[in-house]
């Protein structure tokens, strides 16, 4: 005859193997397979001068500041298991130190379907553009993409690319902003 302890570890056995095998079944039906529609544009691409206000390195550096559009809907990603959509922007170019570099400059979270569809225009970059090396004369283009990606309530991440740019060219030429009775320009401090 078996124990109390045998009959409860044969229970709880059986209970956590079920459990496993519904979060499985889970997971594999709600993985999102409807691929959302949208696009990206960037109006502006201006390299300025600044110091960064957050960030430990506070010297004289280039920072791109772009304006871009973005008109899409997430809400295809959306259904029962779906716990929140994340959705970034990212900038992909070739520096001289680091052959690919992709820097997240906007990002946004959706916790509901209703507030699926992103509707932009005229938006600014929400963190700093900036390169390792200080200054984006070596930087020729660049590329726009916006990414998601799916956080579900029980099972695997899904990501994906919604939209991209072609490729924009970097201008060359640094803006130097001067403040109002300056002698010379001064960098701007950029609240990124």
């Amino acid at each position: 005859m078996n124990t109390i302890l045998n009959r409860l570890n044969a229970v709880t056995a059986l209970a956590t193997s079920t459990i496993l095998c519904l979060v499985a079944v889970v997971a594999l039906i709600s993985y999102p397979t409807h691929k959302p529609s949208g696009r990206v544009e960037v109006h502006s691409l201006q390299v300025v001068q600044g110091q960064a206000q957050w960030h430990m390195d506070r010297h004289v550096q280039d920072f791109v500041k772009l304006q871009f559009d973005v008109d899409a809907d997430f809400s295809p990603l959306f259904n029962w298991n779906t716990k929140q959509v994340f959705l970034s922007l990212a900038a992909q170019y070739e520096g001289k130190r680091h052959a690919a570099n992709n820097v997240v400059v906007w990002d946004r979270i959706i916790r509901r379907k209703g507030d699926a569809h992103v509707k932009l225009q005229d938006a600014n970059n929400k963190y700093g553009f900036r390169e390792v090396s200080r200054s984006f004369e070596n930087v020729t283009s660049t590329t726009f993409t916006l990414k998601w990606n799916v956080m579900p309530h029980v099972g695997i991440l899904a990501y994906g690319d919604e939209a991209r740019t072609g490729e924009l060219e970097v201008p060359k030429k640094v803006v130097p902003v001067i403040e109002e009775g300056a002698r010379r320009p001064r960098p701007e401090k950029m609240w990124f």
